[in-house]
């Protein structure tokens, strides 16, 4: 793995890496500080991060709706405790979760495009019309923290095509890549939909139920 141009940023004695016991098995958990933006990301680690194989890893980008509040408006919150069931199931993996509410755009400015989309948006339109990008993240953290944790080999777990290109760019070693198609509802399915016909996403279209 090529070496990026290092944005985490280690500070103070004692490290932010600790043993956290959870429902799904008994994680380690480090947290990386990000030079650039200021935040915080995390890797959640189940077992040993070398081996023959590739490491199943999850790049997982923030969604507060989704992830704690159970929002059916997306698959955020399917898709990353699909992931964890999958890593506790091979008994070794990382999630390497990504403070980019939004895809990127932040908490406030995502729920301003809710807004727009409940008065007939997509989800690209509503980004637009906000003078946002369509899709804001920046993988090249995640490169380095599956560096810094000794990830050698990746088996990624997504649906976006984009988001190989960019880990690979960033000196990822991206072996394989796994679907992860979780969570589909009446509720999310016309943005499942946009995500696939502007975005890019590997979603077949019998998944979606259409």
């Amino acid at each position: 793995m090529t070496k990026t141009n290092l944005r985490i940023k280690e500070s103070g004695d004692i490290p932010a890496d600790a043993r956290l016991p959870t429902g799904r098995g008994d994680f380690r958990i480090r947290v990386f500080h990000d030079s650039i933006s200021g935040l915080d990301h995390v890797a959640l680690t189940l077992g040993e991060m070398s081996g023959p194989d590739p490491v199943l890893v999850r790049v997982h980008s923030e969604c507060l709706t989704g992830d704690v509040f159970g929002s059916l408006r997306c698959d955020c919150g399917a898709q990353l405790n699909s992931a964890i069931r999958q890593i506790q199931e091979v008994g070794w993996g990382c999630i390497v979760y990504l403070r980019q509410e939004g895809r990127g755009i932040g908490l406030r400015a995502k729920i301003q495009a809710y807004n727009l989309q409940d008065k007939g948006a997509d989800t690209v339109e509503a980004n637009l019309l906000l003078g946002h990008p369509i899709d804001a993240r920046d993988y090249s953290i995640a490169s380095e923290i599956i560096q810094a944790v000794g990830i050698h080999k990746v088996c990624l777990l997504t649906n976006n095509p984009d988001k190989v290109t960019q880990l690979v760019s960033n000196g990822t070693r991206v072996s394989e890549r796994m679907p992860l198609i979780e969570g589909v509802v009446d509720e999310n399915r016309a943005y499942l939909a946009i995500k696939v016909d502007k975005m890019g996403h590997d979603i077949p279209e019998d998944k979606l139920g259409n």
